[in-house]
């Protein structure tokens, strides 16, 4: 059994595209069921979002499976082939355990180290399994895929720098306050930038939050997301000595100037004051950066500040990498144990074979023993038939462990001819018994 990924992203297609291969999520369970219907597709995954689609299937026949999914995708969609082929990529076996451990862990998506895409992957797993497409491959291989992803996080820096805007504007203020807990904010604007920058306060349990804007009806809205308090766009400077950090992103130009924004901090008897103003034009004046206490960043501040922490997150994604291949290796090592079962019982049924039909004819012509001695031959070469397949037995065993467990096993079949046929309840509790307990459970 074979693994593959076949799908595009924002790597290969526009959005244009991308936007017309999504798959509605009501449609998904009967999408799923279509694909396994395929001519030896046995288990399937989709992960559609904004930034890619991807099907992923367990096949005996990668290639032509391959194939096979590329034309339904255009078919579903009604597009043809040709037009879709430029921009796909597929990969089987190796590689595709590679892509989706990469794609879990977030090193392949757009913006490096975000955490949304762990969540939109295991959502894509639970409804194959509610859908009945996940099987054993895709019952280890995705468990696997989060345990590396996790460690991912949790053994690199990938996650740990702030790669947009508004994170960053709250990390800068994180680090002049020490600790943003009850700390009172103004939020100048109700656009989308405001919005995003509040969400990342909010949970930095923040005292009163003020909110303004020219429409009373937007900052009332906000506000109400955030259990805030909208005041009147012509009277918010009467409440700016009241907060801490100010976040400004309207398209009303010059708000702040150097010399109100003196009385303001005088009016708070001189307390730290943090000011991001992410609006273009600026609302304000980048001369207040020169008032003691006073600590203003505007969006080319921010944008350095987000290159900065980008070149930190690909330093940490190298370390990331190593541990994609680690666990990968870990993979396979089960990958092969499977395969080491049945390969153990067909040579103990081969070799018991042979000695069973060498002792009946030397019993045979042996007609003087009575039945003691004949337990006594019988028990002998049963006794030189287990020391010899002992120390072979041995490496078959370790063979998941071992990276040149392929070598021993593809060994043994050609040494002895064997052809193991698909597992039997006796090569399942021989797996039970020879895979180690932490690779079963994840």
């Amino acid at each position: 059994m074979n693994f593959l990924v076949i799908g595009l992203s924002y790597r290969t297609a526009p959005v244009e595209l991308r936007e017309r291969l999504g798959f509605p999520s009501e449609d998904l369970a009967g999408v799923l069921r279509s694909i396994t219907a395929l001519p030896k597709v046995s288990e399937a995954m989709i992960l559609s979002t904004c930034n890619r689609v991807e099907l992923y299937a367990a096949s005996q026949d990668p290639a032509a499976s391959g194939e096979r999914l590329q034309r339904f995708m255009a078919q579903y969609h009604g597009l043809d082939e040709e037009q879709l082929r430029p921009h796909l990529y597929i990969h089987s076996g190796r590689d595709a355990v590679r892509h989706l451990f990469r794609v879990a862990s977030s090193l392949d998506s757009m913006i490096l180290g975000e955490p949304q895409i762990l969540g939109q992957l295991k959502q894509a797993y639970g409804l194959a399994e509610a859908s009945c497409t996940a099987g054993p491959v895709f019952n280890r291989l995705l468990p696997r895929a989060f345990v590396a992803a996790k460690r991912v996080r949790s053994e690199t820096a990938i996650a740990q720098h702030a790669v947009s805007v508004s994170y960053a504007a709250v990390e800068l203020a994180r680090k002049i306050f020490g600790e943003l807990a009850g700390k009172s904010c103004m939020i100048v604007g109700a656009g989308k930038m405001c919005e995003l920058a509040a969400r990342h306060l909010a949970g930095q349990q923040l005292g009163e939050v003020l909110v303004t804007n020219r429409t009373l009806a937007r900052a009332q809205d906000l506000a109400e997301k955030f259990g805030g308090r909208a005041v009147p766009f012509a009277e918010f400077p009467l409440y700016l000595d009241q907060a801490d950090i100010v976040l400004t992103s309207t398209a009303a130009g010059l708000l702040l100037t150097r010399s109100r924004l003196e009385q303001i901090i005088r009016r708070r008897k001189n307390r730290p004051m943090f000011l991001i103003d992410i609006a273009v034009p600026r609302n304000v004046d980048p001369q207040a950066n020169q008032i003691d206490n006073l600590y203003l960043y505007d969006i080319d501040d921010l944008n350095g500040v987000i290159e900065t922490n980008l070149r930190e997150r690909r330093k940490a994604a190298k370390k990331a990498e190593e541990i994609i291949e680690q666990e990968i290796l870990r993979f396979y090592g089960w990958l092969r144990s499977l395969e080491a079962a049945p390969m153990i019982v067909a040579l103990r049924q081969q070799v018991e074979e042979i000695r069973r039909r060498e002792t009946e004819k030397t019993l045979g012509a042996l007609q003087h023993l009575d039945a003691a001695d004949r337990r006594a031959v019988e028990a002998l070469t049963r006794a030189i038939v287990n020391k010899v397949l002992h120390s072979p037995l041995s490496v078959l065993r370790r063979a998941g462990d071992d990276i040149t467990g392929e070598i021993y096993l593809e060994a043994v079949r050609r040494l002895f001819d064997l052809d193991p046929a698909p597992k039997t309840a006796a090569a399942q509790q021989t797996e039970s018994e020879d895979t180690p307990k932490q690779d079963i459970v994840l």
